[in-house]
């Protein structure tokens, strides 16, 4: 009898429990992942090409010589992972952006970059820069960054073509629902 009443409030909780979870809002984590591909694309492409680093296990091998090989900076582990350390405090850059042709609403950067001018970026107007979405994209970002963290490296290391379409939609399916994936974000 009493295996009977544990069973059936065991059954209880998992059914309250899963439907309380509390659903990703689909336009701000497909945002952050695209941040996180668009910041990080910059750092790596500030990096001098010419730097590399020595990778490997650093072993000598039967005859007398050590096998390790160079790889570029930007591209080795290592740098990743410093990148992705600081990532997520560069989100104060970005806001909820209303699109007033389309209507989308989507955050985007509206700091500009060192040798971008202010051209280049969205009209103010159309920003939010107040209110629960000021502070709600850091916080998605460290989410998505605790979360992808190795495919995000990984992704990064093999230097695919199209890191946003691969991590954003076909790994963490957070832009599949219609969430647009914008190049220029």
């Amino acid at each position: 009898m009493a295996s009977w009443v544990v069973r059936l409030c065991v059954l209880l909780l998992s059914v309250v429990i899963s439907c309380c979870k509390a659903k990703r809002d689909a336009v701000l984590y497909c945002s952050a992942c695209s941040a996180i591909v668009e910041e990080m694309s910059f750092s790596i492409s500030q990096v001098d090409p010419k730097k590399t680093v020595n990778v490997g296990g650093f072993r000598l091998s039967p005859d007398g010589s050590m096998q390790d090989k160079k790889i570029p900076l930007a591209r080795s582990e290592m740098h990743l992972s410093d990148l992705l350390d600081g990532l997520c405090d560069r989100m104060g850059d970005y806001a909820l952006h209303n699109d007033p042709d389309s209507g989308e609403k989507r955050y985007r950067r509206f700091a500009p970059r060192e040798g971008q001018t202010m051209t280049d970026l969205p009209d103010f107007k159309h920003f939010k820069f107040e209110g629960p979405e000021a502070n709600a994209l850091k916080f998605a970002c460290e989410t998505v960054r605790e979360e992808l963290e190795d495919d995000i490296i990984s992704l990064f290391q093999k230097d695919s073509q199209d890191v946003q379409q691969e991590l954003c939609r076909n790994i963490s399916g957070y832009c599949r629902d219609g969430g647009s994936v914008n190049e220029e974000l």
